[in-house]
């Protein structure tokens, strides 16, 4: 069981939220969007956002300054 994080397959663990797999890549970034198979998840929604087994994620952290 797999999911898909930013082209790279890790592993599925049932349950877990945005927020929990985050901390399990390490992605520590301030300004960071996320979307489950295309559709956007606002930040608010991170720690009650779960997704299926088979899910495509991605997670791109934004840059900011001059």
């Amino acid at each position: 069981m797999t999911i898909t994080v930013n082209g790279n397959e890790i592993e599925f663990v049932e349950g877990e939220t945005i927020s929990q797999l985050l901390k399990r890549m390490n992605f520590i970034f301030p300004l960071i969007v996320v979307k489950i198979d295309g559709q956007l998840v606002k930040k608010p929604d991170f720690g009650s956002t779960s997704f299926l087994d088979g899910a495509s994620i991605q997670m791109i952290h934004l840059i900011s300054g001059g």
